[in-house]
C-alpha cells in the first residue's frame, strides 16, 4: 500500500484505481530488519533504556545489513537504495526500539546526508565512505541552548585563522555525540549576513578543541545517545568547510527535509509497536468473564489507532516517494508527514498504555515505554509548531 510503485489501472471497466503496493525486495527488506529487530533487539529493549546504553554491539549488525548507509550510493560504500526503502527499515527498527531507529535515522538523514548532498568529491570519498559502509558513526550539531527552533540565532563561532578555522561555542541535543567518528557542525562564520553567515563544517573525533560534553538523561528514547559537543578553540583544515561558505543554515533546511521523513517513520513504527502491544494485551486481558477486547470501548479505541496509524503510513511514504523522485520538492510533503505521524504516535501510546490499565504504567509491559519514547517526535527535526508554520509558508507561496 506504498507509493513506491503505485500503478493506475482501469478495473473492469468501472473506473481508474490506483494501486499501491511495495515490490518483492522492497517486502523482503521490511522482513529481514523485522527479524533482525525482534531477535537481536527485542530481548534487550528495557536492559538498554534502564541503563542508557548505547547499543554499540548491533552497530556491526546494522553495517552488514546496509542499514547505514541505505540512501548513498554504492560507490560511497551504501546500499544504494531510496527513500521508501530508508523508512521501511526507520519503522521496523522503531517498530522494537525507537532509540536504535534514531540511531540509524540521525546518521543517515543527517550527517552523511550533508556530507553526500554538499560535500566535494574528496570529502565524500573520505569521510561518507566510511559513514555508509557502516565504518564510522555520523553526528550532526545545528541546536544550541539559545538557538532552538530559531537556528538563525547560532552562536557558535569560525573565525579563519591561515589556512583553517578556529571554532568556539557548544552545541547541545547531538544524538550520537559522545560516540560520533565524524560530526557536522554549524558555526558563524560572518555575523553581519545573518542566517547567511552560517557555515558547516565537518569535524573528527580527537581533533583537539572537540570534545562531547554532558550526556542528557532523558524521559525516552534511552538508549540513543543525546550530548553537547563542545568547541574550545578547534582548528578545522579549509578543506573541512562543508559547502559553500555562508550556506550552511541554507544547507541544512534542505537536510531537514529528509530528516523529517526519517522522524516521520520513526514515529509511524513506534504507533504501529504500540497498536500491536494494545490489541495483544486487548486480546489476552479478561475482566468481568470475558476479554477487555470484546468490549465495545476498546474496540472503538483500537478501531481509531489503526485508522490514524494507516493514515500516517500513507503520509509518510508518500513524502518517501517524493524524495526519491528527486526532481519533485517534498518540503510541505515531509513536514505533513511528520507532524501528523509524530502527534498521532503520542495519541496512540497515550491509548496504549490507557488500554493496558494499571500494567501499561508499569515496565513489565511496553506500553510504558512506547508512551515515553514517542514524543521526541513531536519536538525532534523542528517541532509541530514548526511543522505547520513550514506547511502554512509552503501552501502561502512564502519564502
Amino acid at each position: 500500500m506504498v507509493l513506491s510503485s503505485a500503478i493506475e489501472k482501469t478495473d473492469g471497466g468501472k473506473g481508474r484505481v490506483v494501486e499501491f503496493a511495495f515490490t518483492e525486495e522492497q517486502e523482503q527488506l521490511r522482513k529481514s530488519v523485522r527479524e533482525f529487530a525482534e531477535g537481536e533487539i527485542a530481548p534487550h529493549v528495557m536492559e538498554w533504556d534502564e541503563a542508557s546504553h548505547f547499543p554499540v554491539e548491533i552497530i556491526p549488525k546494522l553495517a552488514e545489513m546496509g542499514l547505514l548507509g541505505v540512501i548513498f550510493p554504492e560507490e560511497y560504500g551504501g546500499a544504494g537504495l531510496g527513500y521508501i526503502e530508508y523508512a521501511l527499515a526507520i519503522e521496523e527498527l522503531a517498530r522494537v526500539d525507537g532509540s536504535v531507529g534514531l540511531i540509524v535515522a540521525a546518521h543517515n538523514s543527517l550527517c552523511s546526508n550533508h556530507i553526500f548532498k554538499f560535500g566535494t568529491e574528496a570529502q565524500k570519498k573520505k569521510y561518507l565512505v566510511h559513514l555508509a559502509s557502516g565504518k564510522a558513526i555520523g553526528a550532526w550539531s545545528l541546536t544550541e541552548p539559545q538557538a532552538g527552533s530559531d537556528a538563525g540565532g547560532t552562536r557558535t563561532t569560525a573565525v579563519r585563522n591561515g589556512k583553517a578555522w578556529v571554532l568556539n561555542g557548544a552545541k547541545t541535543f547531538t544524538t550520537n555525540g559522545h560516540y560520533a567518528n565524524y560530526c557536522v557542525a554549524m558555526a558563524v562564520t560572518d555575523k553581519s549576513k545573518g542566517s547567511h553567515g552560517i557555515s558547516a563544517f565537518i569535524l573528527e573525533k580527537g581533533m583537539p578543541g572537540f570534545r562531547p560534553g554532558k550526556k542528557e538523561n532523558k524521559l525516552g528514547m534511552r538508549a540513543s545517545d543525546t550530548s553537547e559537543v563542545i568547541f574550545s578553540d578547534c582548528h578545522v583544515p579549509q578543506e573541512n568547510l562543508l559547502g559553500p561558505e555562508g550556506e550552511g543554515f541554507t544547507g541544512s533546511l534542505k537536510i531537514l527535509d529528509g530528516g523529517r521523513i526519517s522522524i516521520a517513520a520513526l514515529a509511524l513504527g513506534m504507533a504501529q509497536g504500540a497498536l500491536e502491544a494494545a490489541t495483544r494485551y486487548a486480546k489476552q486481558r479478561k475482566q468481568f468473564g470475558q476479554a477487555i477486547s470484546e468490549f465495545q470501548a476498546v474496540q472503538f479505541k483500537l478501531a481509531d489507532m489503526a485508522t490514524q496509524v494507516e493514515a500516517a503510513r500513507l503520509l509518510v511514504y508518500q513524502a518517501a516517494w517524493l524524495a526519491d523522485r528527486k526532481e519533485l520538492r517534498f518540503t510541505r510533503e515531509a513536514s505533513m508527514a511528520k507532524l501528523f505521524a509524530s502527534e498521532v504516535a503520542v495519541k496512540v501510546a497515550n491509548e496504549c498504555v490507557q488500554i493496558h490499565g494499571g500494567y501499561g504504567f508499569i515496565k513489565d509491559y511496553p506500553a510504558e515505554k512506547y508512551y515515553r519514547d514517542v514524543k521526541l517526535c513531536t519536538i525532534g527535526e523542528g517541532t509541530s509548531e514548526i511543522q505547520r508554520l513550514v506547511i502554512a509558508r509552503q501552501l502561502l507561496g512564502k519564502r
